[in-house]
């Protein structure tokens, strides 16, 4: 039987006895209340702080709960920071892939588009943002359900609409499309929900690896696809480049 993880305890010890009172607590207060020496406890408080679970004050260098505990309970990241810190990134991709570019998060089983930036060209577009898209049928619907299980499978139990004759259509194919996904790390859909219409996107992630949205780009299958259906190696390195750009800023620098 695996052992237990000392630092994951003393991390929950950290939180629960900075939730027990109203004052916040200095890095000796703290060590001292745990038993702990005072580098480990500041070496915790590092961590937690760079993921949002405390919070320091630079004048006092007290430490108090941060508001990353509140998105475990409203699921996950607030969309609008995920588009504000995408923004520049979705730019980027729409000029170099020349197509347009969407980012996504799951809503109750679906795909809320945060964000959507036209292709780049005088071609008449209309705008995406806050639309719900179909997780089972888009490139970025699937990137999101292969990085949680949960969702994934209330999709698979669902009624899995068939919009063309590619759409994904039952619960093993569903599963074994989502597992390629992650092994290869982006998402494909080929005419999954528009004849002649195709997708690429990847995930993004935030501290620890959590996915908490998704970018891609998506145009006529012949752009981003050749002859034979599979993406051009270039859109999906800029895909997959803008996806780590985003990550990295939400993940912030290492403490």
């Amino acid at each position: 039987m695996p052992g237990l993880i000392q630092s994951i305890e003393r991390s929950s010890a950290v939180l629960r006895l900075l939730a027990a009172g109203p004052d916040r607590l200095k890095v000796k207060e703290i060590a001292d209340s745990l038993g702990l020496a005072k580098s480990t406890a500041q070496s915790i408080l590092r961590t937690l702080e760079h993921i949002g679970f405390v919070e320091r004050d630079p004048r006092t260098t007290r430490y108090r709960l941060g508001r990353g505990l509140l998105e475990l309970g409203s699921g996950g990241l607030d969309v609008n920071e995920l588009r504000s810190r995408a923004l520049d990134w979705a730019d980027t991709l729409a000029s170099r892939s020349g197509e347009e570019v969407r980012i996504g998060a799951l809503r109750d089983g679906s795909v809320m588009v945060v964000h959507h930036v036209f292709r780049p060209d005088d071609s008449a577009q209309s705008m995406d943002t806050g639309s719900l898209l179909p997780s089972h049928a888009t490139a970025l619907g699937k990137v999101l359900l292969a990085y949680d299980p949960v969702a994934a499978d209330t999709v698979a139990r669902g009624a899995l609409d068939a919009y063309t004759r590619r759409t994904v259509g039952s619960p093993r194919d569903l599963a074994r499309s989502l597992a390629e996904i992650r092994s290869r790390g982006w998402g494909l859909s080929v005419e999954e929900r528009a004849p002649g219409r195709a997708g690429i996107a990847a995930p993004v992630r935030t501290s620890g690896g959590l996915v908490v949205g998704a970018i891609g780009i998506s145009g006529g299958t012949e752009r981003l696809c050749d002859t034979r259906g599979r993406p051009r190696p270039a859109l999906v390195e800029h895909v997959c480049d803008a996806a780590r750009a985003i990550s990295r800023d939400l993940a912030g620098p290492r403490p």
